[in-house]
């Protein structure tokens, strides 16, 4: 059926092709223009320096870097980030209120209460020494229960350290302002 619609087509245009002849050397001029364009393309080719397949190099090595710090950053988690999201998000807790409350400390800071802070930052100091500690001791029992506790009980102490000291300064406050 397809067939006999394209002879019916050209049956129907059958004197309406073009039947002119093309100039004398019309396919030599042709070939030395078809030539000439080639040279140019070949020539701005050249020239040009074709960016896309660095740019996939330079966005995979990133890419790459990216992965692999990400991966040495969760594998480097220290205390007990390393044990699980959980208490990664326990320590994050016991870190910013341990900073919050320095913040507090260093904000009561004055000669009445000197005294007081330097010796509340001493047994920060212990029981910091005592976390790391606890650190290796966690490595090494393979994230045993007790050490996690211990650890939590560490962050807590350093915590009741900070507030007892900050209550102990405010009652010495109110002692200053008595005698006045």
């Amino acid at each position: 059926m397809m067939s006999d619609d394209l002879e019916n087509l050209f049956k129907d245009l059958e004197g309406h092709f073009d039947s002119e002849e093309p100039n004398k050397n019309h396919e030599r001029r042709f070939l030395t223009k078809l030539n000439e364009q080639n040279s140019i393309a070949q020539k701005t080719t050249k020239q040009r320096f074709n960016w896309k397949p660095l740019i996939g190099i330079a966005a995979s090595v990133i890419l790459i870097v990216a992965l692999v710090i990400g991966n040495n950053q969760e594998a480097n988690a220290t205390g007990l980030a390393s044990v699980s999201p959980e208490m990664a998000q326990t320590q994050d807790f016991f870190t910013s209120t341990i900073a919050v409350e320095l913040k507090k400390l260093e904000n009561a800071k004055n000669p009445e209460t000197k005294l007081l802070i330097q010796d509340a930052l001493n047994q920060m100091k212990r029981l910091e020494l005592e976390y790391d500690s606890l650190i290796s001791d966690l490595k090494q029992s393979g994230n045993d229960q007790r050490v996690i506790y211990a650890m939590i009980s560490n962050f807590q102490n350093r915590i009741e350290i900070l507030q007892n000291t900050l209550k102990q300064i405010e009652i010495v406050e109110q002692l200053k302002k008595q005698q006045q």
